[in-house]
């Protein structure tokens, strides 16, 4: 049946969930698109008859494949791996690689969805993957992390390469697991090329990659509030997470004059009153980057903060929050709490950290809500820029850096205000206009290429 025979959303979902089953996660990232596009193209006859949501929620290709390796006590252990690769039509696939227990073929499947709009919307020509293994690195030495990544990699690379699909980092996979995997590929390939971002500096990594998916989120935080004619300084802020996201999003809050109040592992969170200060964040990044802590440690040393096991910050109140652990942390009830109490701004560093049920309430709230699609895509735009840094064998400086950040953040908050636009509404729909806006990019080039 075609698109053009007037298929409602709720048939049109049902047929994802059917060709999906047990994929919960994925068929939640096409169902909080296909809200906002299918009242978009209902006049684009173009758009159904070349079926172009349908074909954006099929993955060109999903590969599978056995990760053996072995521990140091010589023991075999076997885990799963998988590259989504989702859609190319706007350029080479490009998203990270998650190593963590809860990784699934929905979750990859999800993110990679999520990935086509969000790299569509930087500007970059980059189209949408994703990638990882339900392996586990914390509590792993450094050399079972190395022997794991090899293995990894010796599958992989056969599936990626500069003009094909260009992984990153995320959750799991930092600059050590980078380091490894891109050794492992130059080691096979007999060949030094961009095939991974997030690398070090030493051997071709960009500056600011480690800081720009929190910064990014903070950014597109103040341009929304600059609609309003508002601003961070002075603001209160909760968010959720301790790596590299969290942290940074707290660092460019702090130097932007706002008050952060909590962090979080997936242990619980610690509430500072009096404020966790430029101080109190480097103390965090060393805790989770070099001794590899808990977040519980906070308490010890500063006193006057408070931890909260097996909870999220969502209770604590605060006007604004930056969601930047991990998808669906945000729930519906968590959303009306944070509404009740005073919150007035979000803006997601994670990828679908809020439920269906909690953006709803954010929307219907009327109050400023940034997806991750949008807000979080600093990280990838300076993993694109670093791709365009290794292919012309050059570096650029942090300042020049920083300010091609900005202006794509700046530019996708004018791509979200101009397609998110609600009647009788005092705030952009930016779910909408992300959406619609990374939709259009992908689809007019899909419509170029004919049925392929």
């Amino acid at each position: 049946m075609a698109v053009s025979d007037h298929v409602d959303l709720a048939t049109f979902i049902e047929g994802v969930r059917r060709r999906n089953p047990g994929q919960p996660e994925f068929a939640q990232a096409v169902q909080e698109v296909a809200e906002d596009i299918f009242d978009f193209i209902q006049d684009k006859e173009q758009y159904h008859k070349y079926q172009i949501l349908r074909r954006i929620a099929e993955p060109d290709r999903v590969i599978s494949f056995r990760v053996c390796w072995e521990d140091d006590k010589g023991n075999v252990r076997v885990q799963r791996g998988w590259r989504v690769q989702n859609n190319n039509a706007i350029g080479p696939y490009k998203g990270g690689i998650r190593f963590h227990p809860s990784v699934t073929e929905s979750v990859l499947k999800f993110l990679a969805f999520e990935q086509t709009f969000k790299n569509a919307l930087t500007g970059l020509p980059m189209g949408g993957g994703k990638g990882g293994a339900n392996f586990n690195p914390k509590g792993k030495s450094d050399n079972e992390v190395m022997r794991f990544c090899q293995s990894f990699m010796n599958e992989l690379y056969r599936h990626i390469g500069a003009d094909v699909d260009v992984p990153a980092g995320d959750i799991g996979v930092g600059g050590r697991e980078i380091g490894y995997m891109f050794g492992q590929y130059k080691r096979l390939t007999n060949e030094w090329t961009g095939v991974l971002t997030g690398k070090g500096l030493e051997y071709g990594g960009s500056l600011i990659r480690t800081e720009a998916t929190g910064y990014g989120a903070v950014y597109f935080l103040r341009n929304m509030l600059a609609t309003q004619k508002d601003g961070i300084d002075g603001k209160t802020v909760v968010i959720s997470g301790s790596g590299n996201v969290a942290t940074h999003a707290a660092e460019k809050i702090n130097q932007l004059g706002g008050k952060v109040l909590t962090l979080s592992d997936s242990e619980g969170f610690i509430y500072d009153p009096a404020g966790i200060s430029e101080e109190k964040v480097n103390w965090v990044k060393d805790l989770k980057n070099k001794r590899r802590g808990r977040i519980s440690e906070y308490t010890k040393e500063f006193p006057g903060s408070e931890f909260h096991s097996g909870k999220t910050p969502w209770g604590v109140p605060a006007q604004l929050a930056l969601p930047s652990a991990t998808q669906n942390e945000l729930t519906g009830d968590d959303a009306r709490t944070m509404v009740a109490n005073g919150c007035i701004g979000v803006s997601e560093g994670a990828n679908m950290p809020t439920t269906l049920e909690g953006v709803h309430v954010f929307k219907d709230a009327q109050i400023l809500f940034a997806p991750g699609k949008a807000a979080n895509a600093g990280g990838v735009s300076v993993s694109g820029l670093e791709m365009s840094q290794n292919s012309a064998r050059i570096s650029w400086k942090e300042a020049e850096l920083q300010r091609l950040l900005e202006d794509i953040m700046a530019g996708i908050h004018a791509s979200c205000v101009e397609y998110g636009g609600r009647p009788g509404s005092k705030v952009t729909d930016y779910v909408r206009g992300a959406n619609i806006a990374g939709f259009k990019k992908v689809a007019d080039a899909m419509l170029a290429f004919g049925v392929v």
